[in-house]
């Protein structure tokens, strides 16, 4: 009889890039994600901010290559600027959002990066385990706060 062996990929090591998070709850939505930017195995870059701006009140959580993430959230957000001058008021979220979509289609061929749009939300993005940092964007209908907060002075989930 056949000896029954484990698939190779059950003791390989996993390895997941990027984690970006978008939760939608009553009243708003949350984004999330880690601070580490890496180049294949190696962490080049511990504390980036991957929470990104595209308008006062429409941010993105950006994945991928950076360069190609970054560019494309300063496309849209440029573009955004252009549009809420054009019809003289703040873009809605599926403008954001149809933009992103499209230029990520346009240039797939060419482009390694994926972003989840979001708005009227609170934002936030923590590594602690790297002593990191986070990144807390508050959005309401009135106005938009950032606040930077060091990893080592972020409470965790036990705390009292």
């Amino acid at each position: 009889m056949l000896e029954e062996t484990e698939p190779e990929w059950l003791s390989e090591e996993v390895k997941t890039g990027t984690t970006i998070i978008g939760i939608e709850y009553d009243g708003g939505v949350v984004l999330g994600s880690d601070s580490r930017v890496s180049a294949g195995a190696t962490v080049v870059n511990r504390v980036m901010n991957k929470l990104s701006p595209l308008h006062d009140k429409i941010y993105c959580a950006l994945s991928g290559s950076a360069a190609d993430a970054q560019t494309i959230a300063e496309i849209v957000n440029y573009q955004l600027d252009v549009h809420s001058m054009e019809i003289g008021e703040d873009p809605q979220v599926r403008s954001a959002a149809t933009l992103v979509k499209n230029i990520s289609y346009k240039y797939k061929e060419e482009l390694s990066a994926h972003l989840i749009v979001a708005a009227l939300s609170l934002a936030m993005n923590r590594d602690g385990s790297s002593g990191g940092v986070a990144y807390i964007v508050t959005i309401d209908e009135h106005s938009t706060e950032e606040k930077v907060v060091l990893g080592n002075d972020l409470p965790t989930f036990f705390d009292q």
